[in-house]
């Protein structure tokens, strides 16, 4: 079980940000705690995600800084959300790294298996239909998997590939300083989301651009989250 220095973590719905002094090209849009792709749709519009990514380094901080990779359906343009992913935080002068699945609005649950930084994760979030959904995380360096299935009755109008500054005790945190994160072979619904541009969001914390994805690659299944370095680590 990884070493847990932190308050009560949570993952949030997209906490979308208006600033006039941000400006970027080809922004679809712009929040204080996400950082990734999203897609968007009707009621019922998805019923699977998945990807790959690799779990990035935590760069020391003279202050607690916390991150997540994560997929998920839902949380961008509503408050329901069902997503798994990776943490990286660094706190009280030491790096975590660890695996979790989240329901809103219970916190996190952490998965007790072993990650580390350059570990290649897979991860899974399909429905089973009557309410049920399965929930599957694979670390493929360490060799272990992760699966349950719980009941989530969301409205499933969006699915994401998300970098994250989650919600520590009552306040977003400040991004932790990574190395970038690569998200690849992205599907939703089972195929290529063909991303674009315009489902581009980057993290805006302090009026700083704090977290910034790159352009999908020609196929449109992959891309890779940078963080900037902040004035104050």
């Amino acid at each position: 079980m990884p070493k847990m220095s932190r308050r009560i973590r949570l993952q949030r719905p997209c906490k979308f940000v208006r600033s006039d002094k941000i400006q970027s090209s080809a922004v679809g849009w712009k929040s204080g705690n996400w950082s990734g792709y999203a897609q968007s749709g009707s009621a019922g519009a998805y019923n699977r995600v998945s990807a790959y990514w690799t779990v990035p380094f935590v760069l020391p901080s003279a202050q607690p800084v916390y991150s997540s990779a994560w997929i998920g359906i839902d949380g961008y343009k509503n408050g329901s959300l069902i997503q798994t992913g990776t943490g990286h935080d660094f706190a009280n002068g030491n790096a975590s790294y660890y695996a979790w699945w989240e329901i809103l609005p219970s916190a996190e649950t952490v998965i007790p298996y072993p990650v580390h930084p350059g570990d290649r994760m897979h991860a899974v979030i399909a429905n089973q239909g009557h309410g049920k959904w399965s929930i599957s995380l694979r670390n493929l360096t360490r060799g272990w998997r992760f699966r349950t299935v719980q009941t989530y009755k969301g409205p499933r109008t969006s699915a994401e590939w998300i970098v994250e500054a989650p919600q520590v005790g009552s306040t977003i945190s400040s991004l932790a300083r990574l190395t970038p994160v690569v998200f690849s072979c992205c599907r939703v619904n089972g195929r290529n989301p063909c991303l674009k541009l315009d489902q581009r969001g980057i993290m805006v914390q302090n009026n700083r651009v704090v977290s910034i994805p790159s352009r999908p690659n020609r196929a449109g299944d992959a891309f890779l989250v940078r963080a900037r370095r902040s004035k104050q680590s």
